[in-house]
């Protein structure tokens, strides 16, 4: 994931807080009308279309957020910040002096933008959201709830432009708070970036040592991450989860480095105490990736050590069922099928479709059932990795 796509999520995760603020606010709305109806005794009816048309203003990102998928994240910011200018400007309008701290509302939620232009744009719509609400009160007064009586004193110099000046103000003060931290989240999003590649050049490097002490090329261990891929997007996990669970992936058999080259291209049937050698691996996997920082390296950890497991719990360590992590039963079935189709010096690859028909039999026994269901549904996608990655002798 690169600075622009992670800062694109980050402008995401923004819009659904502030649509949550909005919403909290929404429910303070209608405290507020029963407070004014039952405590001051104001006219319900004419209450209840102000602090309506605010209710309906304070909901309307919840319904593009999650009725209108497809809003721009830009575009929804900009919807955000207008609506909670609307609130601010009807609430002046109609409830002036209860709601002189609403100025500072918009202000507020653009503060968690970390964006200098946008803190400058809504200070400029607060403004002016001051300056239609003093127009409006000086105009319809008559048909205002609440109205202010203001003697002769000229209401833009006493009322809008104190306002006007307290939300340039605060909005310069914003502006400086916002500069100073957006250049750390600029930084903290790029050591997050940097720490990513870092870790998956790690596990590139390492599984390249690992696959290459074979006779053939690590085509396996990419085939086995892509595999991973399709099954971590049809599991529901995100695009950048998925690619992170396929870089870990590559590193399942990182234990081999541990292993010496005539046990893991031995022609022949290993013996027993060849095999028990062979299995410990995944231990090897684990004790090597045990104090490795970051996430995918602690998800390559996971895999490394429980990818020989089956469900019925007759694997190498002898975990069952659900006590074998989602991802590890997601890659044991990923690991089985290219194993079983790749060609090796002491065997020929199966074809394909018998491959499949194992997955299929196993399940239940060997595999996660759930998982099997996911590989047979997602059957094409498995096919077309495995014809675009083919193996290569390479001695």
């Amino acid at each position: 994931m690169n600075s622009e796509s992670m800062m694109k999520k980050f402008i995401s995760d923004i819009n659904a807080v502030s649509t949550r603020c909005l919403r909290i606010f929404a429910y303070f709305l209608i405290l507020f009308y029963l407070y004014f109806v039952f405590a001051i005794h104001m006219e319900p009816g004419r209450t209840a279309v102000f602090i309506g048309i605010s209710l309906i203003t304070a909901l309307v990102p919840t319904v593009l957020l999650f009725i209108v998928r497809r809003t721009p994240d830009n575009v929804m910011r900009n919807v955000i910040m207008i609506c909670s200018a609307a609130i601010m400007t009807l609430m002046l309008v109609d409830f002036q002096q209860y709601a002189y701290s609403l100025i500072l509302f918009p202000l507020v939620i653009s503060a968690l933008y970390f964006d200098r232009t946008f803190v400058l744009f809504t200070g400029m719509l607060s403004a002016l959201g001051v300056l239609i609400s003093e127009i409006c009160r000086s105009n319809i007064s008559d048909m205002l709830i609440y109205s202010t009586v203001r003697g002769n004193a000229d209401p833009y110099l006493t009322i809008a432009v104190p306002n006007i000046m307290i939300i340039i103000v605060i909005a310069l003060i914003v502006f400086q708070i916002v500069d100073i931290n957006s250049k750390y989240i600029q930084q903290t999003i790029q050591n997050s970036i940097t720490m990513v590649e870092n870790e998956k050049g790690l596990i590139y490097a390492l599984s390249e040592i690992s696959e290459n002490k074979s006779k053939l090329t690590g085509q396996h261990i990419r085939r086995v991450g892509e595999y991973m891929r399709v099954l971590a997007i049809a599991s529901g996990f995100d695009e950048e989860y998925a690619d992170k669970l396929a870089t870990a992936a590559m590193a399942h058999d990182i234990g081999k480095l541990m292993i010496s080259e005539e046990i893991l291209d031995s022609p022949n049937k290993l013996t027993d105490e060849e095999y028990a050698i062979m299995k410990s691996h995944v231990l090897y996997g684990e004790a090597i990736l045990e104090k490795c920082p970051g996430e995918i390296l602690h998800l390559a950890k996971i895999m490394a050590k429980e990818h020989h497991e089956k469900w019925d719990g007759s694997g190498y360590l002898g975990m069952k069922g659900e006590e074998i992590a989602y991802i590890s039963r997601m890659i044991t079935v990923c690991d089985v099928f290219d194993a079983l189709t790749a060609t090796r010096l002491y065997k020929k690859g199966w074809p394909i479709e018998e491959a499949y028909d194992e997955i299929v039999r196993c399940s239940g026994k060997d595999f996660d059932p759930e998982i099997v269901k996911l590989f047979c549904d997602n059957f094409d996608k498995i096919r077309e990795i495995h014809d675009s990655m083919p193996d290569e002798q390479i001695y």
